[in-house]
């Protein structure tokens, strides 16, 4: 039989390998191996571990009961208001954060050595387009949530669902986009897809509505509702209840902003519609992809309360312009990201890293507020319990450095200089989801050690 370690690596090579046979990829005669030698070896110690080797769907994978991650070097909370802590050690346990800095002598079933690198929050993606599961027609690509993980991405909220094929803008129905809605959020947004929550089932609102749409948008466990193609302009009295509607139930409003969207029907919307519809949060603001008048950014700056959102889909002289502002009128905790992807932007695995990296070297925001933005901001936006780093919190976390070359010798500097860190770690509701190296960012110099049930203890060497 394996032993406890080896049977870690053999868990998370093989959820590759499970992954790969459910989406119908070529799989190996030894990935088959490795598969086998996992499920006979590891039901003798599932009640130690936590794991539950009967079941193969991404849904039923169960975390370590207690892990350790200890010798962190820099600790971002996620919390702007206080976001950089020296804290060195945090002990998980399930799916939550139990304790910061836990006595030196406490025991776990598994101990991940940081090397004296990086912890920071999942990043949380505010602005995605999910079709159905991995898969998404835009690019054509298959397998973009697992790699956003390897992004850093934990959670991914999307901002409607409007990529699937044949969906016809110009005909759309209450009842349509409504069940478009409830499917998604009962497929893509049921499984930990990778192991990353996405909220999906966002639905794009049009006329003709009544309650009884939003009962079941509230049922299906919808968390948003988009304004995009809807006719603000001529509707206002209808939108505004739309609003009204949605809060009592715990949805939130967002609202496409600027100019024609990639779809061309989407409708044009700057300061005069904003004013007075008071969604919750404006969509990419410096552009989606074409932004509004440098005037409207600036009246929606400085006398509008919703939250702001940038894309990476944007305008990168109106991110600066409105990151800016924000920072100096002392407004950051309105600022959230998100990539706007997948889209005509393409799909990017690192985007969140790239906003971060963006808002700080060229908009002169702090390493640790970018973060902070990146996470708990664009979470709280939202109204999800993601984002932060505390007891009681999930254990979304991402452990980093900076990478070989890489500007500074931390990963603040690295920030600080536009580079992104390389991520070894990525743990997503008390899972390890990604172990030793990302697939999406270079390595970072330093290594790292991860131990099972005490095989290691006392053998830890940084180097």
């Amino acid at each position: 039989m394996p032993t406890a370690a080896a049977l870690v690596t053999l868990r998370l090579l093989c959820r590759r390998v499970r992954h790969h046979i459910i989406h119908g990829y070529i799989v190996t005669a030894h990935s088959i191996e490795l598969l086998r030698i996992y499920r006979s070896s590891i039901l003798p110690l599932s009640t130690r571990l936590g794991f539950r080797g009967e079941q193969f769907s991404h849904q039923e994978e169960r975390p370590l009961a207690t892990l350790l991650i200890k010798n962190i070097g820099e600790f971002f909370t996620g919390e702007l208001a206080n976001p950089q802590k020296p804290i060195k050690s945090i002990l998980i346990e399930s799916e939550r954060i139990v304790e910061l800095d836990p006595p030196a002598d406490t025991k776990a079933d598994a101990t991940l050595d940081a090397g004296n690198s990086a912890v920071m929050p999942g990043l949380v993606d505010g602005h995605v387009h999910p079709v159905f599961g991995e898969w998404t027609p835009t690019q054509d690509t298959i397998g973009w949530i697992g790699n956003y993980v390897h992004g850093g991405t934990t959670t991914m909220i999307s901002a409607s669902e409007l990529h699937v094929p044949g969906l016809d803008y110009e005909n759309l129905t209450p009842d349509l986009v409504t069940s478009l809605a409830v499917v998604t959020a009962a497929t893509t947004g049921r499984v930990r897809w990778s192991g990353a929550k996405v909220h999906a089932g966002t639905v794009i609102l049009v006329p003709g509505m009544t309650e009884s749409h939003f009962d079941r948008l509230a049922a299906a466990n919808s968390i948003l509702a988009k304004f995009l193609f809807y006719p603000l302009a001529t509707n206002k009295d209808e939108a505004l209840r739309y609003n009204d509607w949605c809060r009592a139930r715990g949805i939130r409003t967002k609202v496409h902003t600027g100019g024609v969207s990639r779809s061309g029907l989407s409708q044009i919307c700057g300061y005069d519609i904003i004013e007075w519809l008071k969604p919750d949060i404006a969509a990419h603001i410096s552009g989606g992809p074409i932004p509004m008048s440098d005037q409207d950014l600036d009246k929606v700056i400085d006398t509008t309360e919703c939250a702001l959102e940038i894309c990476s889909s944007g305008n990168y002289g109106s991110t600066q312009r409105a990151v800016r502002r924000l920072k100096e009128s002392g407004k950051l905790a309105r600022l959230t990201l998100g990539t706007d992807t997948p889209g005509g932007t393409g799909v990017i695995p690192r985007g969140m890293l790239r906003q971060l990296c963006f808002i700080c070297s060229v908009c002169g925001v702090s390493p640790a507020e970018a973060i902070a933005i990146a996470t708990g901001n664009t979470a709280r936006a939202h109204g999800l319990d993601v984002g932060i780093l505390a007891p009681g919190k999930p254990a979304d976390i991402v452990i980093c450095g900076p990478v070989q070359g890489s500007a500074g010798n931390s990963v603040a500097e690295a920030i600080a200089h536009g580079d992104i860190p390389g991520i070894a770690y990525v743990i997503a509701n008390g899972e390890i989801v990604v172990s030793g190296r990302s697939r999406q960012t270079p390595p970072p110099q330093r290594k790292y050690f991860f131990s099972c049930c005490d095989a290691h203890v006392g053998k830890f060497a940084v180097t």
